[in-house]
């Protein structure tokens, strides 16, 4: 089974991240030599920024994110909300029904996870933090600052979970980056939504209930907080992410014996002999 960290990151460059989301969703031709997909798989206000303090007025179906350690995911009855779950080793993702995975390729492997739903796609990420928590309210603030570095008009909004951060160019016809913590024992839950603005409500409504249905496992292993959580991906995608960086790596060497071949020098022909 392959295993990777998702980048043990610094608050700066885990913004980043969120950064290149909201510019890879907007991107109508995003740059696939840096990104490719792989295997689409069934189964308080912040400073600087605007607030919508209106409360939450939906309803969850579960109760999560679940600590790992302290319950059973084998003990939950998610059927009515989907038919599988995605163990990646620290988390533990129920995926909703007609939802596919698919893992975003950067040069050097694999580089983010992400859910695609009819209503948007779902990044998450689990964090290592520390014992008194609160680390999702310093994220928040940076996350906010982030995003209107990045040009993004910036509110805070309120969910069943605290606040959210809410991203949106001034267009016309804009998407919609959300981000979602929630802090849990020693870890935090990192949601990333990316959707059109007409499916904007429902793609949120949707990735909380995911949230709501997932499970964190910090483990006992020592982990600086602030760094992301390693993911484990299940046989299946880790075969298809094998094949796609084997290809990769043909195709690199390919190119390059193409750009020798066309950089040495022409042989002189011979005279014809006399």
């Amino acid at each position: 089974m392959a295993l990777w960290p998702f980048g043990k990151k610094e608050d700066k460059e885990r913004n980043e991240d969120i950064a290149e989301t909201s510019a890879e969703f907007n991107d109508t031709e995003p740059d696939t030599a840096e990104a490719e997909e792989v295997g689409a798989v069934d189964i308080e206000s912040v400073e600087g920024v605007d607030v919508n303090d209106e409360p939450y007025q939906g309803r969850l179906g579960a109760e999560g994110p679940y600590d790992a350690q302290e319950h059973d995911f084998q003990s939950f009855d998610f059927s009515d909300f989907s038919h599988a779950a995605l163990n990646l080793g620290s988390m533990i993702i129920t995926l909703p029904h007609d939802s596919q995975v698919q893992v975003e390729m950067g040069e050097r492997g694999p580089k983010m996870l992400h859910i695609l739903t009819e209503h948007g796609r779902f990044t998450p990420v689990a964090f290592a933090a520390p014992v008194s928590g609160g680390q999702w309210r310093k994220l928040a603030k940076d996350t906010a600052e982030s995003m209107r570095a990045d040009g993004l008009r910036v509110v805070t909004e309120y969910g069943p979970f605290g606040r959210e951060v809410v991203g949106r160019l001034d267009a016309e016809q804009s998407n919609i980056v959300r981000v979602i913590g929630v802090d849990g024992p020693r870890w935090m839950l990192r949601f990333t939504i990316a959707s059109p603005e007409a499916s904007a409500d429902q793609a949120a409504e949707l990735a909380r209930e995911v949230i709501a249905r997932s499970f964190v496992n910090r483990g006992d292993t020592p982990i600086l907080a602030g760094e992301s959580l390693p993911v484990a991906l299940p046989a299946p995608l880790a075969e298809q992410v094998q094949e796609e960086m084997q290809r990769r790596q043909q195709a690199q060497q390919q190119q390059a014996q193409q750009q020798q071949a066309q950089q040495q020098p022409q042989q002189p022909q011979q005279q014809d002999q006399q």
